[in-house]
């Protein structure tokens, strides 16, 4: 039996490394922990896998480089013959706040270039081989920012609105072949990412009356990454406890 491979870029950490422990232990895939900087996040992710049972290894690129992703993957291809990467999950995205009149070019063309760009570098890679083996299953992870707009947030609601427009379009590609391509659209999840936010403040507008946990998100995303989810394809599912539906 071939073994199966997923990848998650941003695996370390947050919603990232909640989808990893749920890939490996639910879907027993070998999951591939991608990482850009954070070596220690992805250790012990890597060590919580398999501490329940599941099999990982942890591989440091940016996806926002063309070239170090492009490098990276074909390592590991060529260390791995044979290997079937079978589920992507395009986790990794950062954020520059701040309101657009003295947004720096920086602060716009890196949120767009992990995100957005982020997407085209590992997705492509791995396109071919997936529609050949006519299987595959692509997860983006967008944000309610993506789909209703976030002030503060007009260059990561670009990256990850762009991200929406890709998944659709992608979706209608490569659905002959078998392969999906969804996105999951998470609210306030307790994650790093949202540690500085008020949450108490927030939640009153959260019909739910909570933040969200990352374990609900890899939940879902494990859904749409296991063959029971064959027939749901270009579809941007909102998790965010009824803020935006």
């Amino acid at each position: 039996m071939k073994k199966k491979y997923a990848l998650v870029t941003g695996g370390s950490r947050g919603i990232g490394k909640a989808i990893v422990l749920k890939l490996a232990k639910d879907l027993q895939y070998h999951v591939l922990i991608n990482y850009q900087s954070n070596e220690q996040a992805a250790l012990e992710t890597l060590q919580m896998v398999e501490k329940e049972g599941g099999s990982a290894e942890i591989i440091k690129f940016n996806v926002a480089s063309f070239e170090d992703t492009q490098a990276a993957l074909n390592n590991w291809k060529q260390a791995n013959e044979g290997a079937v990467m079978e589920v992507i999950v395009n986790n990794a995205g950062i954020t520059r706040d701040g309101l657009f009149m003295w947004m720096q070019p920086n602060d716009w063309k890196s949120v767009i270039d992990t995100s957005l760009n982020g997407f085209y570098n590992v997705t492509n890679f791995f396109i071919q081989d997936m529609l050949r083996n006519k299987y595959g299953r692509i997860i983006n992870m967008v944000s309610v920012s993506g789909v209703k707009g976030t002030a503060g947030q007009t260059n990561y609601s670009a990256a990850k609105g762009a991200l929406v427009a890709a998944t659709k379009a992608l979706a209608q590609e490569v659905a002959k072949r078998k392969v999906t391509v969804n996105a999951v659209a998470p609210g306030f999840i307790k994650t790093d990412m949202t540690a500085a936010l008020d949450e108490r403040e927030l939640i009153k507008i959260i019909p739910a009356n909570r933040f969200g946990e990352a374990e609900e998100v890899a939940d879902l995303v494990a859904f749409l990454a296991s063959d029971k989810s064959g027939y749901i394809t270009g579809e941007i599912i909102n998790i965010n406890g009824g803020i935006y539906s």
